[in-house]
Protein backbone atom coordinates (compact mmCIF):
# COMPACT_ATOMS: atom_id res chain seq x y z
CA UNK A 1 0.00 0.00 0.00
CA UNK A 2 1.24 3.48 -0.88
CA UNK A 3 2.71 5.36 2.05
CA UNK A 4 0.65 8.33 3.15
CA UNK A 5 2.11 11.80 3.44
CA UNK A 6 1.79 14.26 6.28
CA UNK A 7 0.63 17.76 5.35
CA UNK A 8 3.33 19.99 6.91
CA UNK A 9 2.21 21.75 10.08
CA UNK A 10 -0.80 19.49 10.57
CA UNK A 11 -1.79 16.07 11.87
CA UNK A 12 -3.42 15.25 8.52
CA UNK A 13 -2.09 12.12 6.83
CA UNK A 14 -3.11 11.76 3.18
CA UNK A 15 -2.86 9.37 0.26
CA UNK A 16 -0.75 11.24 -2.32
CA UNK A 17 -3.62 11.63 -4.77
CA UNK A 18 -6.27 14.26 -4.05
CA UNK A 19 -9.62 13.24 -5.55
CA UNK A 20 -11.13 16.15 -7.43
CA UNK A 21 -14.91 16.16 -7.21
CA UNK A 22 -15.84 18.84 -9.72
CA UNK A 23 -17.32 16.04 -11.87
CA UNK A 24 -19.95 15.32 -9.21
CA UNK A 25 -23.26 16.75 -10.37
CA UNK A 26 -21.78 17.33 -13.83
CA UNK A 27 -20.49 14.27 -15.72
CA UNK A 28 -21.31 11.97 -12.78
CA UNK A 29 -24.71 11.86 -11.06
CA UNK A 30 -25.12 11.09 -7.37
CA UNK A 31 -25.03 7.28 -7.74
CA UNK A 32 -21.99 7.40 -10.05
CA UNK A 33 -20.24 9.85 -7.71
CA UNK A 34 -20.86 7.60 -4.71
CA UNK A 35 -19.41 4.68 -6.68
CA UNK A 36 -16.27 6.73 -7.44
CA UNK A 37 -15.92 7.70 -3.79
CA UNK A 38 -16.34 4.08 -2.68
CA UNK A 39 -13.69 2.92 -5.16
CA UNK A 40 -11.30 5.69 -4.16
CA UNK A 41 -11.50 4.76 -0.48
CA UNK A 42 -11.30 1.03 -1.26
CA UNK A 43 -8.07 1.74 -3.15
CA UNK A 44 -6.50 3.50 -0.18
CA UNK A 45 -7.54 7.07 -0.99
CA UNK A 46 -8.73 9.42 1.73
CA UNK A 47 -8.35 13.03 0.49
CA UNK A 48 -11.30 14.80 -1.20
CA UNK A 49 -11.24 18.22 -2.86
CA UNK A 50 -14.44 20.18 -3.45
CA UNK A 51 -15.74 23.76 -3.45
CA UNK A 52 -18.96 25.67 -2.93
CA UNK A 53 -18.85 26.48 -6.67
CA UNK A 54 -18.62 22.93 -8.09
CA UNK A 55 -20.00 22.59 -10.75
CA UNK A 56 -21.67 25.98 -11.25
CA UNK A 57 -20.65 26.10 -14.92
CA UNK A 58 -23.25 23.48 -15.83
CA UNK A 59 -26.53 25.04 -17.07
CA UNK A 60 -29.23 24.61 -14.46
CA UNK A 61 -26.81 23.88 -11.60
CA UNK A 62 -26.51 25.97 -8.43
CA UNK A 63 -22.79 25.21 -8.00
CA UNK A 64 -23.35 23.40 -4.73
CA UNK A 65 -23.94 19.92 -6.10
CA UNK A 66 -20.50 18.46 -5.36
CA UNK A 67 -20.58 19.28 -1.65
CA UNK A 68 -24.14 17.98 -1.39
CA UNK A 69 -23.26 14.67 -3.04
CA UNK A 70 -20.24 14.21 -0.76
CA UNK A 71 -22.49 14.97 2.20
CA UNK A 72 -25.01 12.27 1.29
CA UNK A 73 -22.14 9.81 0.80
CA UNK A 74 -20.62 10.63 4.20
CA UNK A 75 -24.01 10.29 5.88
CA UNK A 76 -24.78 6.95 4.24
CA UNK A 77 -21.32 5.46 4.83
CA UNK A 78 -20.72 6.86 8.33
CA UNK A 79 -17.03 7.35 7.56
CA UNK A 80 -16.36 11.03 8.19
CA UNK A 81 -13.37 10.32 10.42
CA UNK A 82 -11.72 8.22 7.71
CA UNK A 83 -11.47 10.97 5.10
CA UNK A 84 -9.77 14.35 4.81
CA UNK A 85 -12.06 16.96 3.27
CA UNK A 86 -11.02 20.23 1.64
CA UNK A 87 -13.50 22.79 0.36
CA UNK A 88 -13.24 26.36 -0.89
CA UNK A 89 -14.95 29.74 -0.78
CA UNK A 90 -14.88 32.73 -3.09
CA UNK A 91 -15.28 31.60 -6.69
CA UNK A 92 -19.02 31.09 -6.94
CA UNK A 93 -20.68 32.98 -9.82
CA UNK A 94 -22.92 34.73 -7.28
CA UNK A 95 -20.17 35.37 -4.73
CA UNK A 96 -16.74 36.04 -6.25
CA UNK A 97 -15.68 37.78 -3.06
CA UNK A 98 -13.41 37.34 -0.07
CA UNK A 99 -15.63 39.59 2.02
CA UNK A 100 -15.44 38.35 5.63
CA UNK A 101 -19.20 38.59 6.19
CA UNK A 102 -19.83 36.33 3.22
CA UNK A 103 -17.13 33.85 4.24
CA UNK A 104 -18.73 33.46 7.68
CA UNK A 105 -22.01 32.39 6.08
CA UNK A 106 -20.32 30.32 3.38
CA UNK A 107 -18.48 28.02 5.77
CA UNK A 108 -21.72 27.25 7.60
CA UNK A 109 -23.50 26.51 4.32
CA UNK A 110 -20.68 24.23 3.17
CA UNK A 111 -20.73 22.31 6.46
CA UNK A 112 -24.48 21.85 6.17
CA UNK A 113 -24.20 20.47 2.64
CA UNK A 114 -21.27 18.23 3.61
CA UNK A 115 -23.21 17.03 6.68
CA UNK A 116 -20.23 17.53 8.98
CA UNK A 117 -19.24 19.92 11.76
CA UNK A 118 -15.81 20.74 10.29
CA UNK A 119 -13.65 20.56 7.20
CA UNK A 120 -10.00 19.61 7.42
CA UNK A 121 -8.82 22.25 4.95
CA UNK A 122 -10.65 25.48 4.03
CA UNK A 123 -9.38 27.36 0.99
CA UNK A 124 -9.62 30.93 -0.14
CA UNK A 125 -10.52 29.87 -3.67
CA UNK A 126 -9.81 32.99 -5.69
CA UNK A 127 -8.66 36.43 -4.59
CA UNK A 128 -10.92 39.41 -5.22
CA UNK A 129 -7.84 41.69 -4.91
CA UNK A 130 -10.08 44.26 -3.22
CA UNK A 131 -10.70 43.05 0.33
CA UNK A 132 -7.75 44.07 2.55
CA UNK A 133 -5.64 40.96 2.94
CA UNK A 134 -5.48 41.37 6.73
CA UNK A 135 -9.28 41.10 6.86
CA UNK A 136 -9.15 37.87 4.88
CA UNK A 137 -6.45 36.48 7.16
CA UNK A 138 -8.50 37.38 10.25
CA UNK A 139 -11.72 35.70 9.13
CA UNK A 140 -9.91 32.49 8.17
CA UNK A 141 -8.19 32.54 11.58
CA UNK A 142 -11.61 32.97 13.18
CA UNK A 143 -12.97 29.95 11.32
CA UNK A 144 -10.12 27.73 12.53
CA UNK A 145 -10.44 28.95 16.12
CA UNK A 146 -14.19 28.23 15.98
CA UNK A 147 -13.43 24.61 15.07
CA UNK A 148 -15.23 24.80 11.73
CA UNK A 149 -11.97 24.17 9.85
CA UNK A 150 -8.84 22.46 11.12
CA UNK A 151 -6.50 24.29 8.75
CA UNK A 152 -6.55 26.87 5.96
CA UNK A 153 -5.11 27.05 2.45
CA UNK A 154 -4.96 29.34 -0.56
CA UNK A 155 -5.66 28.94 -4.28
CA UNK A 156 -5.24 31.41 -7.15
CA UNK A 157 -3.59 34.19 -5.13
CA UNK A 158 -0.75 36.26 -6.54
CA UNK A 159 2.64 35.92 -4.84
CA UNK A 160 2.26 39.49 -3.54
CA UNK A 161 -1.13 38.86 -1.94
CA UNK A 162 0.09 35.55 -0.55
CA UNK A 163 3.07 37.31 1.00
CA UNK A 164 0.67 39.88 2.44
CA UNK A 165 -1.40 37.12 4.04
CA UNK A 166 1.65 35.65 5.77
CA UNK A 167 2.78 39.11 6.89
CA UNK A 168 -0.63 39.85 8.40
CA UNK A 169 -0.71 36.46 10.11
CA UNK A 170 2.72 37.03 11.62
CA UNK A 171 1.90 40.58 12.73
CA UNK A 172 -1.30 39.51 14.49
CA UNK A 173 -0.42 35.93 15.50
CA UNK A 174 -3.08 34.49 13.20
CA UNK A 175 -3.34 30.98 11.82
CA UNK A 176 -1.27 30.60 8.65
CA UNK A 177 -2.08 28.71 5.46
CA UNK A 178 -0.56 25.23 5.28
CA UNK A 179 -1.05 24.60 1.55
CA UNK A 180 -1.47 26.16 -1.86
CA UNK A 181 -3.46 24.88 -4.82
CA UNK A 182 -1.87 26.09 -8.07
CA UNK A 183 -2.61 25.11 -11.64
CA UNK A 184 0.31 22.88 -12.60
CA UNK A 185 0.85 20.18 -15.20
CA UNK A 186 3.22 19.18 -17.97
CA UNK A 187 1.51 21.72 -20.23
CA UNK A 188 1.15 24.48 -17.62
CA UNK A 189 4.43 24.93 -15.77
CA UNK A 190 5.53 28.55 -15.89
CA UNK A 191 3.39 30.15 -13.16
CA UNK A 192 4.03 27.57 -10.46
CA UNK A 193 7.70 26.94 -11.15
CA UNK A 194 8.59 30.62 -11.49
CA UNK A 195 6.39 32.35 -8.93
CA UNK A 196 4.84 29.92 -6.46
CA UNK A 197 7.21 27.02 -5.88
CA UNK A 198 9.80 29.29 -4.21
CA UNK A 199 7.12 30.46 -1.76
CA UNK A 200 5.94 26.90 -1.08
CA UNK A 201 9.51 25.77 -0.39
CA UNK A 202 10.31 28.74 1.84
CA UNK A 203 7.08 28.40 3.83
CA UNK A 204 7.02 24.58 3.88
CA UNK A 205 3.58 24.54 2.25
CA UNK A 206 1.91 21.46 0.84
CA UNK A 207 1.18 21.71 -2.90
CA UNK A 208 -2.01 20.29 -4.41
CA UNK A 209 -1.99 20.90 -8.16
CA UNK A 210 -5.24 21.36 -10.06
CA UNK A 211 -5.81 20.61 -13.78
CA UNK A 212 -3.06 18.04 -13.16
CA UNK A 213 -4.14 16.17 -16.30
CA UNK A 214 -4.94 19.36 -18.26
CA UNK A 215 -8.68 18.63 -18.41
CA UNK A 216 -7.95 15.14 -19.74
CA UNK A 217 -5.46 16.16 -22.44
CA UNK A 218 -2.65 14.31 -20.64
CA UNK A 219 -4.63 11.06 -20.58
CA UNK A 220 -3.60 10.67 -24.23
CA UNK A 221 -7.16 10.24 -25.47
CA UNK A 222 -7.14 13.46 -27.50
CA UNK A 223 -4.71 12.94 -30.41
CA UNK A 224 -6.71 14.40 -33.31
CA UNK A 225 -9.29 17.15 -33.78
CA UNK A 226 -11.93 14.44 -34.21
CA UNK A 227 -11.22 13.20 -30.66
CA UNK A 228 -12.43 16.54 -29.29
CA UNK A 229 -15.86 16.37 -30.91
CA UNK A 230 -18.62 15.96 -28.35
CA UNK A 231 -16.20 15.74 -25.42
CA UNK A 232 -17.44 17.35 -22.18
CA UNK A 233 -14.07 19.05 -21.74
CA UNK A 234 -13.29 19.57 -25.40
CA UNK A 235 -13.23 23.34 -25.03
CA UNK A 236 -10.74 23.18 -22.15
CA UNK A 237 -8.46 20.80 -24.04
CA UNK A 238 -8.43 22.94 -27.19
CA UNK A 239 -5.88 25.33 -25.67
CA UNK A 240 -3.26 22.57 -25.45
CA UNK A 241 -4.00 21.10 -28.87
CA UNK A 242 -0.95 22.27 -30.80
CA UNK A 243 2.42 20.88 -31.90
CA UNK A 244 4.06 21.54 -28.51
CA UNK A 245 1.23 19.94 -26.56
CA UNK A 246 1.03 16.90 -28.82
CA UNK A 247 4.81 16.39 -28.49
CA UNK A 248 4.35 16.15 -24.70
CA UNK A 249 1.59 13.58 -25.17
CA UNK A 250 3.74 11.55 -27.59
CA UNK A 251 6.54 11.29 -25.01
CA UNK A 252 4.05 10.61 -22.24
CA UNK A 253 2.52 7.74 -24.20
CA UNK A 254 5.96 6.29 -25.04
CA UNK A 255 7.01 6.27 -21.37
CA UNK A 256 3.63 4.89 -20.31
CA UNK A 257 3.90 2.05 -22.83
CA UNK A 258 7.36 1.15 -21.54
CA UNK A 259 5.91 0.71 -18.05
CA UNK A 260 2.66 -0.85 -19.25
CA UNK A 261 0.66 1.89 -17.50
CA UNK A 262 -1.72 4.63 -18.67
CA UNK A 263 -0.39 8.05 -19.79
CA UNK A 264 -2.35 9.66 -16.92
CA UNK A 265 -0.35 7.57 -14.44
CA UNK A 266 2.91 8.94 -15.85
CA UNK A 267 1.64 12.56 -15.93
CA UNK A 268 0.71 12.38 -12.25
CA UNK A 269 3.92 10.56 -11.33
CA UNK A 270 5.88 13.40 -12.99
CA UNK A 271 4.09 15.90 -10.73
CA UNK A 272 4.98 13.82 -7.67
CA UNK A 273 8.61 13.75 -8.86
CA UNK A 274 8.45 17.56 -9.08
CA UNK A 275 7.53 17.89 -5.41
CA UNK A 276 3.74 18.11 -5.61
CA UNK A 277 2.35 16.72 -2.36
CA UNK A 278 -0.80 15.24 -3.90
CA UNK A 279 -1.97 16.09 -7.42
CA UNK A 280 -5.70 16.64 -7.83
CA UNK A 281 -7.35 14.35 -10.37
CA UNK A 282 -10.99 13.58 -10.95
CA UNK A 283 -12.84 10.56 -12.27
CA UNK A 284 -16.30 10.08 -13.74
CA UNK A 285 -16.32 6.32 -13.15
CA UNK A 286 -14.51 3.87 -10.83
CA UNK A 287 -12.73 2.46 -13.90
CA UNK A 288 -11.09 5.83 -14.58
CA UNK A 289 -9.64 5.81 -11.06
CA UNK A 290 -7.28 2.91 -11.76
CA UNK A 291 -4.78 5.02 -13.72
CA UNK A 292 -4.97 7.83 -11.17
CA UNK A 293 -4.43 5.63 -8.13
CA UNK A 294 -1.44 3.90 -9.74
CA UNK A 295 0.64 7.09 -9.95
CA UNK A 296 2.22 7.02 -6.46
CA UNK A 297 3.41 3.47 -7.10
CA UNK A 298 5.25 4.41 -10.31
CA UNK A 299 8.74 5.80 -9.83
CA UNK A 300 10.00 7.47 -12.99
CA UNK A 301 13.72 7.31 -13.70
CA UNK A 302 15.78 10.51 -13.77
CA UNK A 303 16.05 10.08 -17.55
CA UNK A 304 12.29 9.79 -17.92
CA UNK A 305 11.68 12.89 -15.81
CA UNK A 306 14.28 14.72 -17.87
CA UNK A 307 12.64 13.59 -21.13
CA UNK A 308 9.30 14.98 -19.98
CA UNK A 309 10.96 18.17 -18.72
CA UNK A 310 12.49 18.73 -22.15
CA UNK A 311 9.29 17.91 -24.03
CA UNK A 312 7.33 20.38 -21.90
CA UNK A 313 9.95 23.16 -21.95
CA UNK A 314 7.73 25.43 -24.13
CA UNK A 315 5.26 25.48 -21.23
CA UNK A 316 7.96 26.33 -18.67
CA UNK A 317 10.03 29.10 -20.21
CA UNK A 318 9.24 32.79 -19.85
CA UNK A 319 7.15 34.16 -22.68
CA UNK A 320 9.07 36.65 -24.85
CA UNK A 321 8.27 40.26 -24.03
Amino acid sequence: MTTRKQIPGTDLSIFPINLGTNTFGWTADEAQSHAVLDAFVAGGGNFLDTAESYPAWVPGNTGRESETIIGTWLASRGNRDDVVIATKVGDHPEHKTQDPEYIRTAIDASLERLQTDHVDLYYAHRDDEVTPIAEVARVFDEIVRSGKAKHIAVSNYSPARLAGWFAAAEDESLVKPVAIQPQYSLVYRREFETDLRPIAERRDLAVFSYFSLAAGFLTGKYRTEADLEGADRGGMVQGYFNAEGLKVVDDLVAIADSHNVAPATVALSWLLAKGVTAPIASARTPEQLEAVMAAPGLELSADEVDRLDRASTPFAVEEPS
